[in-house]
């Protein structure tokens, strides 16, 4: 049971070394606190590898990874956009932001980041690689070491996402995040929808979608007199980085 453990958690980490759902991992770390995201990746992979294991070993089906590519890619591409949508919002909403109490907020951020993991995991190839394993080894120590696994290539993003967050102001943090989130999402759309492109060819096409939103994002602020944000020179902006909104 030890070495299936073993096998399943070196399989999945490196498996999710370098996958969208790692980098989904640093992204949200960069948005919301790091126990937050943490906790919703853990759940997710619970579940997902849960429903992995049990397709794989007792049914030895797949399941409609077609449908469930498409529910991603929306919620992919709707998380983008509400992200971007806070950055044209005023200061009036910054303040009602600041005043919403912070169990709500954690609370939303939870059910973000678990609905997101939770569908781009579902039909991907690291959900494949654990039906595969179940398929040959023993259900409960494929689950749990897939599990591990899962989570610490996620922790391992979140760390790298609260370091870097840091040193990088709130918004754009938000604005890079919103645009990784379109592309994900675009991605996963265009590996349903033209499997012909290939991996790297659909990886090129995705970036039209992030490419025009930044477009339509810098006229609408431009309209509205407010440059998009950019790395500081100094101390003085008024963003806040991840270790203030923490503390």
């Amino acid at each position: 049971m030890i070495t299936t453990i073993l096998l399943s958690f070196g399989a999945l980490f490196l498996a999710e070394l370098g996958d969208k759902s790692q980098l989904m991992a640093l992204t949200f770390a960069l948005r919301y606190r790091w126990w937050v995201v943490l906790s919703a990746i853990s759940v997710a992979s619970v579940l997902v590898n849960l429903i992995a294991v049990g397709v794989g070993h007792f049914l030895g089906a797949a399941l409609p990874t077609t449908v469930i590519s498409l529910f991603a890619a929306a919620t992919l591409i709707g998380v983008g956009l509400w992200t971007l949508r806070e950055i044209l919002s005023g200061a009036d909403d910054e303040a009602e932001a600041e005043t919403a109490p912070p169990q709500t907020k954690s609370r939303s951020a939870f059910l973000v980041v678990l609905s997101a993991f939770l569908l781009a995991e579902l039909g991907d190839r690291t959900m494949f690689a654990t039906m595969a394993l179940a398929t040959k080894n023993g259900w409960v120590a494929v689950w749990i070491g897939s599990v591990l696994g899962m989570v610490a290539a996620g922790g391992l993003a979140i760390l790298i996402g609260v370091t870097v967050g840091k040193h990088v102001p709130e918004r754009l943090i938000a604005l890079c995040s919103g645009l990784l989130f379109l592309y994900f999402g675009a991605a996963t759309l265009l590996d349903v929808l033209a499997p012909g492109l290939g991996t790297l060819g659909a990886a090129a096409v995705a970036l039209v979608l992030p490419a025009i939103a930044g477009v339509v994002l810098m006229l609408l602020r431009r309209r509205a007199g407010t440059p998009i944000p950019a790395r500081p020179d100094s101390e003085d902006l008024p963003d806040r980085t991840i270790e203030e909104r923490t503390a």
